[in-house]
């Protein structure tokens, strides 16, 4: 039967034809509306691939090289788009190689339907060649996973697949399946998924708890909003625009919650948690409610949780049911999409302003102004710093840019400095922290949002994790501009190690190849910075080239991040220096 024909049949669910389980798993995706899948290839997935060949034109697969840098692509592709990122990898090493982004996609709630292949059913349990239990394995770190044995099953675990990976608080999905149901012919028929017994993904909201938490609010002295991913998740930035300016409540972000709100906003106070701003870091101990809106209490927030908070009334708006209570005691939960609660409470709450309490914040960051932000902004120090660089990004995109980071301090730097006007524009490993994660979300990223600029921000330990993923970028010729700040240190490790152990900088500094060269080597122009009166026309050049381009900035080796809360302190104990 002619493929081309078989297509438009199973996208429109209209008639039963017959194909082979492999051909089945692209007509799936196609109908969930999938255009592009990250992956590689291998002996257990090879049928698969076999099937896609055939639909070049109608999907795009992205070789990556290395399944990690699949998987995160693929996040990357889901943060900044909004849809679910798909990506192929291969049974046993293939599939292992994608828990670190699986267990990143969990814990951050990034939609993402994972397929893998894996031995011919009657091998299962024998130790065959590149046998693993990827299913047992990757369980802990997936929302829901399942294995096909049996073509017949594919239509439907796939639809179940997608439906559970975006519903509710999205998370990532696996699906292994064997060879032989790749290869089984079967009677095909698609529909899509919409509900499953027994799983809620979105809790019913509950009028009483509006009320109670609106009274609250109103009656509140000084009240204090933060707000995380679930706001982006929900799309329910201008419902949060109106409910801050409706209320004149200062709100404050967590690194996730990042670009939800405009930076230049009025009422945005500035990032809570380790190396979040001292305002909000000081007053959340001073607040007499705390609002969190679609966060979940880290404790690189929460800091010190017997000392978090206490004098407050804590409400918590949170679609996650497991969420309420799990670190912070609230006085008030509730539950469900923060864009439909933030809307059905407005009409509840009062038009305020606080302009004393508002005043406490701007006292608070004009002293971290001038002991940390000025001095970091424009140096009168020789080495560059961390800051100035994502400043001059600004400047120079406009705080158009998605910026991508990786995981260490030129993260913080990146979450405490770049500016953003449009949603959906940081992108970064927030509960896992993977190093290595930039470079390739970075690309997907691009191929998420190609309308838009994207800068990949990593630091020159982190970068080097998944440096290979320069051949994709080659290969597929996506437009990331790459940034490595590099301190020839693992930077944040290193800043512990100088504050609480005595200077033992223990296997942290790097002895780095020749940066340049090797982007080079993937025909990626790239240049190198040393000196600050060079760093404003190279990112201009950047910025300004047509594809992909790679920039070293050399920076301080010993520059630290703050503020800072020390692990196991309070949020009161937030340090300048």
């Amino acid at each position: 039967m002619e493929t081309k024909t078989m297509k438009s049949e199973t996208t429109n669910t209209q008639k039963k034809i017959k194909i082979t389980g492999s051909e089945a798993v692209i007509h799936c995706l196609l109908a969930e509306g999938v255009h592009t899948v990250y992956g590689y290839p291998g002996g257990a997935i090879m049928p698969v691939y076999d099937e896609l060949f055939k639909f070049q034109e109608e999907l795009h697969h992205v070789l990556t090289r290395h399944e990690q840098g699949a998987i995160h692509a693929a996040q990357g592709f889901a943060r900044v788009s909004g849809k679910v990122g798909v990506a192929f990898a291969t049974s046993g090493p293939g599939a292992t190689n994608l828990v670190t982004g699986l267990a990143d996609a969990q814990i951050d709630s990034n939609p993402v339907v994972c397929i893998t292949g894996q031995v011919a059913s009657p091998l299962l349990g024998s130790d065959a060649f590149q046998e693993t239990d990827i299913v047992g394995i990757s369980t802990p770190i997936t929302k829901w996973n399942c294995q096909i044995t049996d073509a017949n099953d594919i239509p439907s675990v796939l639809a179940k697949a997608f439906y559970i990976a975006r519903s509710g608080r999205p998370g990532p999905v696996l699906i292994d399946i064997t060879k032989d149901a790749q290869f089984q012919q079967f009677e095909f028929e698609y529909k899509k998924c919409t509900a499953i017994r027994s799983y809620k993904p979105v809790p019913t909201i509950e009028p009483a708890k509006l009320e109670e938490a609106a009274k609250i609010i109103n009656s509140a002295k000084k009240p204090m909003i933060v707000f995380g991913q679930g706001i982006l998740l929900g799309n329910a930035e201008a419902e949060l625009k109106a409910f801050i300016e409706k209320s004149g409540i200062p709100a404050a972000w967590t690194v996730l919650g990042l670009s939800a709100l405009d930076s230049d906003h009025p009422l945005n106070v500035g990032m809570v948690g380790m190396h979040g701003n001292y305002a909000p870091n000081l007053l959340t101990n001073e607040c007499d409610v705390l609002i969190a809106l679609g966060m979940r209490f880290d404790d690189r927030v929460t800091g010190d949780l017997s000392r978090y908070a206490k004098q407050a009334k804590v409400l918590h708006f949170e679609i996650d049911p497991a969420e309420i209570d799990k670190n912070v005691k609230a006085d008030v939960a509730v539950l469900g999409n923060v864009k439909d609660t933030l809307s059905q409470i407005m009409p509840l709450i009062e038009e305020k302003q606080y302009p004393d309490w508002f005043a406490e914040f701007k006292r608070l960051y004009d002293i971290e102004f001038e002991k940390v932000i000025q001095p970091e902004m424009e140096p009168t120090k020789e080495g560059l710093t961390m800051a100035e660089v994502i400043n001059q990004i600004n400047k120079e995109s406009g705080n158009e840019a998605i910026v991508v980071s990786d995981v260490g301090q030129h993260q913080m730097f990146a979450c405490r400095y770049a500016k953003f006007k449009k949603s959906k524009s940081n992108v970064t490993s927030g509960g896992l922290g993977t190093m290595g994660f930039a470079l390739p979300a970075a690309m997907g990223a691009a191929m998420g949002a190609p309308d838009r600029p994207v800068v990949a921000i990593a630091g020159d330990g982190g970068y080097q994790m998944t440096i290979q993923e320069l051949g994709t970028i080659y290969q597929t010729q996506i437009p990331v501009k790459i940034v490595v700040l590099n301190n020839e240190f693992l930077g944040m490790v290193r800043q512990w190690q100088q504050l609480f152990f005595d200077k033992r900088y223990a296997s942290t500094e790097m002895i780095n190849p020749d940066f340049v060269k090797i982007a080079e080597g993937y025909h990626i122009p790239a240049k190198k910075v040393t000196k600050r009166e060079d760093l404003a026309s190279a990112i201009h050049e950047m910025m300004a080239t047509d594809g992909a381009y790679f920039l070293e900035v050399v920076v301080e080796k010993e520059d630290n991040v703050f503020p800072m809360i020390p692990t196991g302190s309070s949020v009161s104990e937030c340090r300048l220096s």
